[in-house]
């Protein structure tokens, strides 16, 4: 008899056990899937969705800048809002109205109430559906998938009280800025003031949605250049010494910009230390991108075995590879000056260019020359003209572009890490400086450029520039053509 009671009890278990699991996957399910709507909000279309994390809270996605992050709540449910795209006439009508904001702003809040409210149920009801249909077909009696069904609506009750018990309106002051917004926190304006309670939270809204749809009117009046199939993007990137907010930048361009190939010109740390070494775990946080890496100043021969060491690193040193195509020549620099104090550092510039003239001597003929060459220094580049129709470099902590006499493009990036913490020796800090460049994939000749201009440390700011190139050369016989418009003066 108690074998069989025993029997019986472990049966039911069981039984009881997989129809809460089948409710608790049949909810979680549902909520994936049916918890995600298109919702306008103001001048703006967003979508909303769920996901799953133990954290908890919101992700305000806002493309091509980034996120920021809200501790909103607890639990294993997180609320995903994204601006997709702007309606022009909407937006333009709100712009040229001054009195928009304090109409706007009652709007945003009834708009995501609604939106969210109706993905709210629409995520319950294919959770319930789901859970119902799972223990029917399981069981083949509706008792059972009546009694699923029971334990997806606790589920889902139970996380909709987790949430509710530990809900912050705070948690709006106080967001995680991640991407190109964690360099421009203006863009949903000070919350440190503008936020004092939570039913100020929809004036925040109506002020981000007002700041975002005037960032995306003013980059609408850049030159027409629209990125196609036939396009290579590649991201030149240099000096970021250690600055470890240049990752989430170059990280968001990447996502964004879908960025096939990233060159860096070197200077990836301050002294070439050992413990600066990890540093360059980074490169594999970018994912499958290649990134083409030559040796700064400020990196010892450590420093590029530690890039090396990444899966989708590519380490140029006198030698040349062809990346999604694209022939690359790169060579570190022969310094090595982490602290200014090493003899390397009185190499003058023309012991730098005549070091410059034996790399680029076995080149020049070549039956196949490089598209573009990677090298620092600007000095030991300069006898590359002719060589090949681009040259990237670094070093100086100042963007400008260059034709040289042969007609060969000098490309020098600024500081992508904002000089590092050597910014803050300067009344002024150092931009934070990098381009995406556009080559037609079939000729391999830059087409076109934008640069991106970040406030240094202390300061809030964001400037895209775009620039065409007039007759750009191909890369066998470069020619020489009229400087296209650029951020800073030639180079002297």
């Amino acid at each position: 008899m108690k074998r069989l009671l025993h029997r019986l009890f472990n049966r039911r278990t069981a039984r009881w056990s997989s129809l809460v699991l089948i409710g608790v996957v049949g909810a979680l399910t549902g909520l994936l899937l049916g918890g995600r709507i298109q919702t306008p909000v103001g001048p703006a279309d967003a979508s909303l969705s769920f996901s799953l994390s133990w954290e908890g809270g919101t992700v305000v996605d806002v493309p091509p800048l980034g996120s920021l992050k809200l501790d909103s709540h607890s639990g294993p449910v997180v609320l995903n809002a994204q601006i997709s795209q702007l309606r022009p006439s909407a937006t333009e009508s709100f712009l040229n109205d001054p009195n928009a904001v304090d109409e706007l702003s009652k709007t945003i809040t009834d708009q995501l109430r609604h939106g969210l409210v109706w993905m709210a149920v629409r995520g319950a009801l294919v959770g319930f559906a789901l859970a119902f249909l799972i223990a029917l077909l399981v069981y083949r009696a509706w008792r059972p998938a009546v009694a699923a069904l029971t334990a997806a609506a606790v589920t889902l009750s139970a996380f909709g009280v987790v949430a509710w018990l530990t809900f912050r309106p705070s948690s709006v002051a106080e967001p995680r800025y991640t991407g190109l917004l964690a360099n421009a926190p203006q863009l949903v304006g000070d919350v440190q003031t503008v936020v004092q309670r939570f039913d100020e939270y929809r004036g925040m809204l109506a002020k981000l949605v007002g700041n975002v749809s005037e960032l995306y009117a003013t980059t609408s009046t850049l030159p027409i250049y629209e990125p196609d199939p036939d396009t290579l993007r590649v991201l030149h990137i240099s000096d970021i010494h250690l600055n470890p907010i240049a990752w989430d930048v170059i990280r968001s361009i990447t996502t964004q910009f879908q960025v096939e190939v990233i060159i860096d010109t070197g200077d990836l740390t301050d002294h070439g230390s050992r413990a600066e070494d990890r540093f360059a775990d980074n490169i594999e946080t970018l994912g499958d991108v290649p990134y083409v890496f030559v040796r700064g100043n400020h990196d010892s021969p450590g420093t590029q075995k530690a890039v090396a060491k990444n899966k989708n690193a590519i380490v140029l040193d006198g030698t040349t590879q062809t990346v999604k195509g694209l022939r690359i020549y790169g060579a570190g620099d022969p310094r090595f000056t982490p602290d200014k104090t090493t003899e390397d550092d009185s190499m003058t510039p023309e012991a730098l260019q005549a070091e410059g003239e034996k790399l680029a001597a076995p080149l020049r003929g070549a039956p196949d020359p490089p598209h573009v060459a990677a090298i620092h220094d600007g000095n030991q580049a300069r006898p590359f003209d002719g060589v090949t129709p681009l040259i990237l470099s670094g070093h100086s902590h100042n963007r400008k572009t260059e034709l040289l006499p042969h007609g060969t493009r000098l490309f020098v990036q600024g500081s992508t890490g904002g000089a590092g913490l050597r910014s803050l020796e300067h009344e002024t800090p150092t931009k934070i400086e990098l381009s995406l460049l556009y080559f037609n994939r079939e000729t391999l000749a830059l087409q076109a450029w934008d640069d991106f201009t970040l406030g240094g440390l202390g300061e809030q700011s964001v400037q895209v520039e775009r620039h065409l190139t007039s007759t750009p050369p191909t890369a066998a016989t470069p020619t020489s053509e009229s400087p296209a418009p650029a951020s800073a003066p030639p180079a002297p």
